[in-house]
């Protein structure tokens, strides 16, 4: 009698099991959308910003309606404007009215720095630190700065003919220049601090005994720039 087949202790003999599938994750196909999401939420987010500060200027027009400040050079008295050659030196002595009108009905002004300076052919030959204040709305201030003494000037041969040229007509081309630092006061707001430059750009007459050798000063409108 034929034996039985032994136990084959779970042994699967029966068709072959295929392996499971493998997943394969390629480099830069992840679900995130990495830095092109990044890059559209950068743009979003300054796009944001964008408009805030768009909306919050308008609002600052509409309610306090912001007018340019005016500087006017109104009047100036030179009675010494004398260059010595074998030395370089020249000697001056100039006095300004500078006029500021703040026409604003709701913003002040600090003015926290005044540096006045005064040039002739680019050349600086005096420098005046005048006195802080605050110009209140609608407000005209009269700063009076006086540049007198001797100052070491080194002029070229163009710019010597050009002296004694201006010299024989009695009027002088002089820049003045204000270096300011100011803040604005808004309501109970300050801002910060910003520096504009008042350009002046003069001809003034030489006087001599209180008259005008060559006619008298006319009012200069100054120009401001950052």
């Amino acid at each position: 009698m034929a034996e039985k087949p032994s136990h084959l202790n779970g042994a699967y003999y029966g068709p072959s099991i295929p392996p499971p599938a493998r997943t394969y994750h390629r480099p830069g196909r992840g679900d995130g959308c990495g830095c092109g999401c990044l890059i559209c939420f950068l743009l979003e987010l300054i796009g944001t910003i964008f408009v805030i500060v768009g909306v919050a200027v308008l609002v600052f027009w509409l309610i306090f309606r912001p007018n340019r400040v005016n500087f006017y050079v109104t009047d100036a008295s030179l009675t010494q404007f004398d260059f010595t050659t074998n030395t370089n030196t020249l000697n001056y002595n100039l006095a300004l009215n500078i006029t500021i009108r703040n026409p604003n009905k709701k913003i002040g002004i600090y003015y926290d720095n005044i540096e006045a300076s005064v040039f002739f052919d680019d050349q600086r030959f005096g420098t005046e630190f005048l006195t802080p204040f605050y110009q209140g709305h609608k407000n005209t201030t009269i700063l009076s700065p006086v540049f007198k003494g001797q100052q070491l000037v080194l002029l070229g041969t163009n710019e010597l003919l050009v002296f004694n040229s201006e010299k024989s007509i009695g009027v002088y081309y002089i820049k003045v220049r204000l270096y300011l630092r100011i803040r604005f006061k808004l309501g109970k707001v300050k801002t910060w601090r910003i520096k504009p430059k008042i350009k002046c750009d003069l001809l003034v007459p030489l006087s001599s005994n209180g008259n005008s050798v060559a006619g008298t000063f006319q009012t200069t409108k100054c120009r401001i720039g950052f």
